[in-house]
């Protein structure tokens, strides 16, 4: 199966659950998890790891560039780090667009006079609202784990079940604190997904352009040190 049919069709398994969801599972878990409001603090705890990622990675991508300017040659795992950064920028500006186009409100209100599900019975897309209070959809914490998550589970497949539970654990922490509703979640998950996937495939397929382009009389390394090549 190609890359172009699988994200095909993982984007129209995302759309249906988005639309299941929002039909069928949005509002009554809100309102589930807003009855059980004390187990708030415990999910909270969950949604500060896409945090910790974004932050980490903003340092690490400044810290390699600079590395990058000075003339350093970077290793493999800098290399990837450099990687998730730049897939990261890219997820977020991509998701600040879908926010925007999609305007949904947010399950509880956060600022004075949001309009929200819980908080005056709004719910819906309202696309090209613009606003805080329209921009639930997709979850941006979402996003930002599982953009740096598939960058590492497709460079190092060894740790892939610590990956697959921090994205598990952010996810559960989004929902289980009325952040986001479950479809805000899945869409930002697939976004992460998508951007993370499709960043490691551009940059190996530029490395290897470039190693092609190499003039005539260059040495050629079999393993270039800023290769990000699968391993186990």
């Amino acid at each position: 199966m190609s890359g172009l049919r699988s994200w095909t069709l993982g984007l129209a398994a995302t759309v249906a659950a988005v639309v299941v969801s929002y039909y069928w599972l949005d509002r009554p878990i809100a309102l589930f998890v807003h009855a059980h409001e004390h187990y708030h603090y415990l999910f909270r705890r969950l949604t500060l790891i896409p945090e910790a990622l974004a932050v980490l990675s903003l340092v690490v991508f400044l810290v390699l560039a600079f590395c990058a300017l000075a003339g350093r040659r970077l290793a493999r795992f800098p290399t990837v780090l450099m990687l998730c950064g730049t897939s990261l920028a890219v997820a977020v500006a991509i998701k600040d667009l879908l926010k925007y186009a999609f305007g949904r409100t947010w399950p509880e209100t956060w600022s004075p006079f949001y309009p929200s599900f819980l908080g005056n019975g709004t719910y819906g897309f309202f696309p090209f609202h613009g606003g805080g209070a329209y921009e639930s959809f997709p979850s941006g914490h979402a996003t930002m784990a599982c953009t740096v998550m598939t960058v590492l589970w497709i460079c190092y497949r060894r740790f892939r079940p610590l990956y697959a539970l921090c994205m598990v654990a952010a996810s559960v922490g989004l929902v289980g604190a009325n952040f986001h509703f479950l479809g805000d979640v899945i869409a930002g998950s697939f976004l992460g997904i998508s951007a993370g996937s499709l960043g490691v495939a551009v940059w190996e397929m530029g490395e290897r352009h470039l190693r092609l382009e190499k003039p005539a009389g260059a040495p050629v390394s079999s393993a270039p040190v800023s290769s990000v090549q699968r391993t186990d």
